[in-house]
């Protein structure tokens, strides 16, 4: 590894968006002082220049009492022609199985002391990675991942969706915890999370990172998913989108400030990685000549600034009166 003391250059374009010390479910795996920390995080850097595929480890949703549940695992089962995995390995076949397991956890759920009715019954997550990964790389990854944060603490079980090539794990945890502790995770533990998953799939030999956007010069979120349905209907309908949803296209007009906040960030932490690169280009070590070479080519590579302020600053109102004047 290089001879500086710290990468310092890319510290904060690498540091995780929330505090993942903050984490309730699970404990996070700290980067270690010294050297083994350099080098983890160098290591990083160069899966992010690679364009390493990102994981995506995300919480679906929740399930209030039995027969939600038993919908749920009928889904993920496909109605029982899959079996479901257990912490222990055990599988469970057939819509007679899932059905007592369903039973099992709503009577737990009844018999928590000073229980609400509206307590979640389970929480579903889903595990995925880009089309092409293999499907049984990624099982096995989402078996460890699920031993490692919840095997003796909470009951679960997941099963293999690899429709069009596109493999994904959908994971089912019991919300009460064996020593009656709620799963209630924070958006820390979520980062905890895409961290364990990737570690996973790397130690079963398949390219993954979970680095955050700033890394990859990224300043827009992805749109969230029911607002991406809204848009898709409404265009498939020819309407228009309701006033409710032209206010929050204002609303986002008017928080520009923070975006600007944002792309100031992006263009110090930018400055920094040209340092970085500059020191790495300079050192006697041949691997970390090029890993400098490579992290100027990713800095090229990178989406201009200022064009993305224009994409995030731009009203959706004004893109789509431009567009149907475009049409006209």
């Amino acid at each position: 590894m290089s001879d500086f003391r710290r990468p310092l250059g890319f510290e904060e374009a690498l540091r995780p968006p929330v505090d993942v010390r903050r984490a309730r479910v699970t404990q996070p795996v700290l980067r270690p002082p010294g050297r083994a920390g350099d080098a983890a995080a160098y290591a990083q850097l160069a899966r992010i220049i690679r364009r390493a595929p990102e994981v995506m480890v995300k919480v679906t949703g929740r399930t209030r009492d039995g027969g939600h549940l038993m919908r749920h695992l009928d889904y993920i089962s496909r109605n029982g022609r899959l079996a479901l995995e257990e912490p222990d390995g055990e599988r469970l076949e057939g819509r007679a199985a899932i059905k007592a397991l369903a039973s099992d956890w709503a009577v737990e759920a009844m018999l928590e002391p000073g229980g609400r009715k509206d307590r979640p019954l389970s929480r579903s997550i889903v595990l995925s990675m880009p089309r092409g990964t293999d499907p049984i790389r990624l099982h096995d990854a989402a078996r460890a991942f699920a031993a490692e944060s919840f095997r003796g603490r909470f009951p679960y079980v997941f099963a293999l969706h690899d429709e069009c090539g596109h493999p994904h794990v959908h994971l089912t945890v019991r919300a009460l915890g064996s020593n009656g502790v709620r799963l209630n995770p924070r958006k820390a533990d979520l980062e905890v999370w895409r961290q364990r998953f990737a570690q996973a799939l790397r130690d079963r030999g398949v390219e993954a990172e979970a680095s955050p956007r700033r890394a990859r010069g990224v300043l827009q979120r992805a749109e969230p998913t029911p607002v991406q349905k809204m848009r898709e209907r409404c265009s498939r309908q020819g309407g228009r989108e309701s006033h409710s949803y032209q206010a929050d296209g204002v609303e986002r007009h008017a928080a520009a400030r923070w975006e600007i906040s944002q792309r100031e960030r992006q263009a110090r932490i930018r400055r920094s990685l040209a340092a970085e690169a500059i020191a790495l280009s300079s050192s006697a070590r041949s691997e970390d000549r090029l890993l400098g070479a490579a992290l100027m080519e990713h800095m090229r590579r990178l989406p201009k600034l200022q064009d993305q302020g224009k994409a995030l600053v731009r009203p959706d109102g004004e893109k789509r009166f431009a567009d149907r004047q475009k049409e006209r």
